[in-house]
This record gives C-alpha cells, sequence and structure tokens, in this order.
C-alpha cells in the first residue's frame, strides 16, 4: 500500500476517487476530476483546488496511465 498524503503535500499525483494534480501542467490540466470507466480513467474537467478532496492522495513522479493500477491495490 502507498503512503497517503494530504493534498497540499502533493506536486503530481492523484486521489483513488478519480482526481488528479499535476502542478506542472497548463492551468487547465493542473487539478482535474476524471470518470473511471471499467478502470480506465476518461473525460477530464478541469475544478479548483479547493473542491479536492483534502486526504488520501499519492504522489507520484510522473503519470503512467498503464501502471495506476499498481498503485490503486
Amino acid at each position: 500500500m502507498c503512503n497517503l498524503l494530504e493534498v497540499n503535500e502533493v506536486t503530481v499525483g492523484f486521489h483513488p476517487s478519480g482526481y488528479r494534480i499535476d502542478k506542472g501542467a497548463s492551468a487547465l490540466n493542473r487539478y482535474t476530476q476524471w470518470k473511471i470507466d471499467r478502470g480506465h480513467w476518461c473525460e477530464p474537467k478541469p475544478v479548483c483546488f479547493h473542491s479536492l478532496p483534502t486526504e488520501g492522495w499519492i504522489a507520484v513522479d510522473k503519470f503512467d496511465w498503464d501502471k495506476l493500477e499498481e498503485f490503486l491495490t
């Protein structure tokens, strides 16, 4: 199991309920909420920082969508 973090501790990471943070991305892609359909993340939409879950975040160095499942198990 990964070490779970608070939202303010994450530079690049995701939340298992379908949120992603990438502070190096463009403004519209910095904080996003995704629909998770049969294990696939799709239909991202930008959200504001204050709408993100406050706890339960997993930090990653970069996003590798093919390896995302290993963090969720």
